[in-house]
């Protein structure tokens, strides 16, 4: 069964949500992440995806005390990411209650770090972020565009030892159009072995049902739950699902992603 991953993205402590990356269209969507979290948790979530969007503009990690605090409140199971360049970043990332750091732009600029993490950390703890237009990766929270192919960043990381990986098509994200599904399937077929979780545009319960079927092991899904086009009822009954094929151990994806 499919892992439903809620994201909380973060700008100046509050939880908003951004269209196509782009920092001018932002909507706040509540003052209290923690709040946020809480109803995720009630209703069966057991991860969350937590992005610190200021972080990710200013190169350094800012909100870590939104981390601290749905840490200490919940059992979620957190990634987190935005912002992580340094040694000491992500050494504060894990100590603030993360069980998983997300790295993105650090990946492509400074690879040997990078790996140095997984080597320290394991990839367990690490879940590499790419974010893609036209199959090309974009970096620094999508304001700066690479030429670098997505296939061959994959085949790079997995060589390396990564294990788990989330892809955000920016030209879905944040529009309710649909997942990239042609792309997603690509990739899942290119490295069958990469526990490959989708991100963006995902609009109705549908998509995810059919993120299913092509092979993601996840799923993250931000704005069609605050626009309420996924309610949280809809989210619970599939969660219940997950855990009953869980509990019969007959679920292909039942894996900590």
């Amino acid at each position: 069964m499919i892992q439903i991953i809620p994201a909380i993205d973060i700008i100046d402590g509050k939880c908003v949500r951004l269209t196509q990356g782009d920092y001018a269209q932002k909507t706040i969507y509540n003052e209290n992440p923690v709040e946020v979290a809480k109803q995720f948790e009630a209703i069966g979530i057991t991860r969350l995806h937590l992005v610190d969007l200021d972080g990710a503009k200013k190169g350094e990690v800012v909100n870590l005390s939104v981390l601290e605090n749905i840490a200490s409140q919940t059992q979620l199971i957190i990634d987190f990411g935005g912002g992580i360049k340094t040694n000491s970043d992500i050494e504060s990332v894990f100590n603030s209650g993360a069980s998983l750091s997300t790295i993105g732009s650090i990946a492509v600029k400074d690879p040997e770090l990078f790996y140095s993490w997984i080597n320290k950390y394991g990839p367990d703890k690490i879940l590499l972020g790419a974010d893609v237009r036209d199959e090309k990766l974009a970096i620094n929270g999508w304001l700066e565009k690479t030429e670098i192919s997505i296939f061959d960043f994959i085949k790079q990381n997995m060589e390396k030892g990564i294990t788990q990986l989330f892809c955000t098509d920016i030209s879905k994200d944040g529009l309710l159009q649909g997942p990239s599904i042609e792309l997603y399937k690509k990739t899942i077929e290119t490295f069958p072995k990469l526990n490959f979780i989708a991100s963006g545009g995902v609009s109705k319960i549908e998509d995810i049902y059919e993120l299913e079927r092509i092979g993601c092991m996840g799923v993250i899904v931000g704005k069609a739950i605050y626009e309420n086009k996924i309610s949280l009822e809809e989210i619970k009954e599939l969660t219940k699902q997950g855990q009953r094929y869980e509990g019969q151990g007959t679920s292909p994806n039942n894996s900590q992603i």
